[in-house]
């Protein structure tokens, strides 16, 4: 089995997981130039709100959109937004990658500005 098979079924299980907990899930996605994040609503209808890299806002903190210092810019922008909306406590679905680098600095930033998970 490929990696890509492998994150999707890795994901999948997450999810699940995920559902059963029914409460807001803050979803990762990343690119080697950029870093997306979406706090999505517990029955997944919706998007409570958003952050990434290629926003003004994140940007122009950041020198280059895909580093570390990216996604702590990312994390506290999404933190600050889901307190706003009410949200504090989130299921954390890293969309199969594994929980290191980008990925864990994002979610060390947003736990520092108020989210737990």
């Amino acid at each position: 089995m490929d990696s890509k098979q492998t994150r999707l079924r890795r994901a999948k299980k997450t999810r699940a997981k995920i559902s059963a907990l029914n409460m807001p899930r803050l979803c990762v996605n990343k690119t080697p130039k950029h870093i997306y994040v979406q706090l999505i609503s517990a029955d997944g209808a919706s998007v409570i709100a958003s952050s990434s890299t290629v926003q003004a806002d994140v940007k122009s903190q950041v020198k280059y959109t895909g580093n570390k210092e990216a996604a702590i810019a990312v994390g506290k922008s999404i933190a600050e937004k889901a307190k706003s909306a009410g949200v504090t406590k989130v299921a954390f679905d890293r969309s199969g990658f594994k929980y290191h680098g980008r990925v864990q600095v994002l979610a060390d930033a947003a736990r520092e500005n108020g989210l737990e998970f």
